[in-house]
């Protein structure tokens, strides 16, 4: 089989799409690379839709905590403290479990104890979680003098936070939250570790890595080509943040811009 013929039958694998059993025997190099980049198409889903949904959770989570409303404050200090708390790999079970529980009961939380959903709601409140108290530190960090300025052009309530307050908070926030959405791209890995089961085997990139190294006996192959897509992914990220990142900061002057650093994440 050409490594062609390999690609269009195991290129979508993971979505349903081509041949549905997996190989046996005699893996190639090419099978290798063809199904753990399958795989990777839900760890990208993963990633994107709870960075989409989690940036205006966080936001919201950000401007409560900020707030001195204690009905408004208190709620989100706690949602922050309890996912930030527990280890995300703990949350999966967590998570499973309690929606497993509900469908026992309403079976309209069915789709809830599969991974396409039930672990999106985990990545999703966990991200949203870390990316708010990183926009609520960059709240407190605004300039007062952008405020009185602000104040001074007849701005409050809604516009001045729209005007104002909003974008100099995710100037601010960027760089930070960048590390946090390549970390929530590497963290998508966890989704093979927790209860979520994988329907079919259409798993993610790390389901297939895994499968070639217990046939192969060998995971010096599969798990460096897991870790050069999630390399790829990274410079994707750090590419498309950095875009935003020149859009949030181009009224600046060009010595005064702020440059993306990536530090790692040594503890969470």
């Amino acid at each position: 089989m050409s490594c062609l013929q390999t690609i269009q039958d195991y290129g979508l694998r993971s979505i349903g799409i081509g041949e549905r059993l997996l190989p046996k025997t005699d893996f190639t190099l090419c099978e290798q690379f063809t199904l753990i980049g399958s795989g990777m198409i839900w760890n990208v889903y993963f990633g994107l839709m709870a960075l989409a949904t989690g940036f205006f959770l966080a936001t919201a989570l950000a401007v409560g905590k900020a707030s001195q409303n204690k009905w408004l404050r208190k709620p989100s200090e706690w949602f922050i403290f309890l996912f930030r708390g527990s280890p995300l790999f703990i949350q999966f079970f967590f998570a499973y479990f309690f929606f497993l529980s509900l469908k026992k009961t309403y079976p309209l939380f069915d789709a809830f104890t599969s991974a396409w959903l039930g672990a999106l709601i985990v990545l999703f409140l966990n991200t949203a979680a870390y990316s708010g108290e990183i926009f609520y530190g960059a709240l407190r960090s605004i300039p007062k003098g952008d405020i009185e300025a602000a104040d001074a052009y007849g701005m409050s309530g809604w516009s001045r936070f729209r005007r104002v307050v909003w974008p100099t908070m995710l100037r601010l926030a960027w760089p930070a939250y960048t590390n946090e959405a390549i970390f929530l791209f590497h963290a998508t890995t966890l989704v093979f570790f927790s209860a979520f089961p994988a329907w079919q085997q259409r798993g993610d990139a790390l389901y297939y890595a895994s499968y070639f190294a217990d046939k192969t006996f060998n995971p010096f192959i599969p798990y460096p080509i897991l870790a050069f897509y999630f390399i790829l992914m990274t410079l994707v990220v750090i590419w498309c943040f950095g875009l935003v990142n020149k859009r949030l900061n181009r009224h600046l002057p060009a010595a005064k811009k702020a440059k993306m650093r990536l530090r790692l994440n040594l503890a969470r």
